[in-house]
């Protein structure tokens, strides 16, 4: 596992029950600490990890012997260390992406660097509602593994899955990685929405309105839209504006009580994709004529360029149409 905060942590846990498992961080005091503490403070407070997870500052040790590569790196470093992990992957050695976010100036999604840089190496999506600590705390829970090779995904079924983790196999490995990049962007928004004091309508609403245009993107990428109806889409939306575990919906309650974005994003040890995806996503949405007003007026909000306050109000004066156009 490539990544030691909430998420790759979590995910190398789980793993950990079912094969070796060595967690690679960027920080020798937390691979030092998890080592000797099981545990990862910073990320994870007091939670205590299983004894056979092991973890390492250096990559060439933590690679040396993987059949199964797994990257829980925030989408903007991740080609930077992608570029590393290439150096010590073996030819035919699945690649995992964990992240859930688009490339700035290429636009590219996590899979899609992967391709570039092992290009002869399985690329697989794990993607659902995944909000680390309930997960970790061994709370009911499932997600999808993504991967047009479904032996591979069946594979790692074996190697992910616990008792309290589900998992299923999806093809559409295009759609689960949409869903999970747009869903932090309709996180934004519905944690403004929250910080503007608005009760459940208004949260059903952008949340609705968020999973459409999740859907009209993901399709004009070559996306299935039954894949928006379910864990990678939806039921990832659902957990993350629910909860105030998201990053996403932090930036987004904060927002609505006025903070301003640097502010907020200095104030976190964690990154919210949401923030720098938002911008992409909108352009995205731009190069394939696809319409996405509540995107675009998040991007704008995480610019600096508009308030929310005014962002609401864009949204809630364009003129009405069918709910299908």
């Amino acid at each position: 596992m490539v990544g030691a905060g909430s998420w790759g942590t979590t995910i190398a846990a789980l793993a950990s029950h079912n094969a070796h498992t060595m967690l690679w961080s960027r920080r020798g005091e937390l691979a030092d600490e998890i080592n000797s503490l099981h545990t990862n403070s910073a990320y994870l407070g007091a939670t205590v990890l299983p004894d056979a997870l092991q973890a390492s500052s250096d990559l060439q040790t933590a690679l040396a012997q993987a059949d199964v590569v797994a990257m829980a790196v925030p989408s903007q470093g991740f080609r930077d260390v992608a570029i590393e992990v290439s150096k010590y992957v073996r030819a035919g050695v699945p690649v995992v992406s964990l992240s859930k976010g688009l490339e700035q100036g290429t636009f590219l999604r996590m899979s899609e660097v992967i391709e570039q840089i092992m290009p002869n190496n399985p690329v697989v999506v794990l993607s659902g509602p995944n909000l680390a600590k309930e997960i970790l705390a061994g709370q009911p829970a499932a997600s999808v593994i993504a991967c047009t090779d479904e032996s591979v995904a069946r594979e790692l079924i074996e190697i992910f899955g616990r008792p309290t983790f589900r998992l299923y196999t999806n093809p559409d490995v295009v759609g689960c990685e949409i869903g999970g990049v747009v869903k932090n962007v309709v996180a934004i928004a519905s944690g403004i929405s929250q910080g503007f004091g608005f009760g459940e309508n208004s949260k059903a609403t952008l949340v609705t309105r968020g999973l459409a245009e999740m859907s009209r993107l993901g399709v004009a990428l070559g996306a299935q839209s039954a894949t928006f109806s379910g864990l990678a889409g939806m039921g990832d939306v659902m957990a993350t504006c629910a909860s105030m575990q998201s990053r996403n919906t932090q930036v987004g309650v904060r927002l609505g009580q006025g903070e301003k974005i640097d502010n907020i994003v200095g104030s976190m040890n964690m990154v919210a994709e949401g923030v720098k995806s938002s911008s992409s996503v909108v352009e995205l949405a731009h190069r394939y004529q696809i319409e996405m007003p509540i995107c675009e007026q998040v991007a704008a909000v995480c610019a600096g360029k508009v308030s929310a306050a005014d962002a609401l109000r864009a949204l809630m004066s364009r003129q009405s149409k069918s709910e299908f156009d």
